[in-house]
């Protein structure tokens, strides 16, 4: 039973969230062109390589190369609450397919995250499909830290899980202080955090960890800044 109240209740607030992000006076919808992030006209690299690729027929991208942590992120450009969408594609190989974005940052290790573990999408071991969607925020709060003290709070299983070699849409809504993360077409989020930072904005990026990945179709609707 509680259990049950506490579903309810994150899918009461994810809902509230999204309407507010509707409701907002003036939204706007940015659409960046990936196309432009391997001569960073726009985008900023940092500890990554960026090779073109196409999702039918439209550009994409793949990141990838050296090892830890690397993002592509988007100059000039403020994010507070909203939307951020993206299609994206890693790899079933376990401990090599890191993939999602990061928002509110502030500088090259200060920012919060959302991201993917492919490789734990469909495994057999329900533990490691529990961890196929992770947020983070950092560097006070990273992953280890966040499974160690708060085990299940900051990350999820996906159902329906997606194709741990295929394209999947995510979706992430954020609305201060909470920002829930939905995936392909479902109707109820994999996972609803309450950020653990007390930045309200920052710069957003498209993010990878070891394996890099590939991601398309990237938008994102601002809502009015509070």
């Amino acid at each position: 039973m509680k259990t049950s109240r506490l579903i309810h209740a994150s899918c009461v607030a994810t809902a509230l969230a999204i309407a507010a992000v509707a409701a907002a006076a003036e939204p706007k919808t940015t659409t960046p062109d990936l196309a432009d992030v391997p001569s960073e006209h726009g985008w900023k690299l940092i500890n990554r390589s960026v090779t073109l690729i196409e999702k039918n027929g439209t550009k994409a991208i793949r990141l990838e190369g050296e090892s830890g942590a690397g993002f592509v992120r988007l100059e000039n450009f403020t994010f507070a609450d909203g939307v951020i969408e993206f299609d994206s594609r890693g790899k079933n190989i376990v401990q090599h397919s890191f993939l999602g974005v990061a928002f509110h940052g502030a500088d090259a290790k200060t920012y919060d995250a959302i991201y993917f573990r492919p490789f734990n999408f469909i495994s057999d071991d329900p533990a490691r499909r529990s961890h196929a969607v992770q947020y983070i925020s950092l560097p006070a709060h990273p992953w280890q830290k966040l499974r160690d003290q708060s085990p299940g709070k900051f990350e999820s299983a996906i159902a329906p899980a997606p194709d741990p070699d295929g394209w999947f849409h995510a979706r992430i809504v954020v609305v201060w202080p909470n920002v829930s993360v939905y995936v392909n077409d479902a109707k109820e989020p994999s996972l609803v955090v309450h950020q653990l930072s007390d930045r309200k904005r920052g710069w957003v990026a498209l993010w990878v960890d070891v394996g890099g990945g590939d991601f398309a179709d990237l938008r994102i609707t601002s809502a009015t800044p509070p």
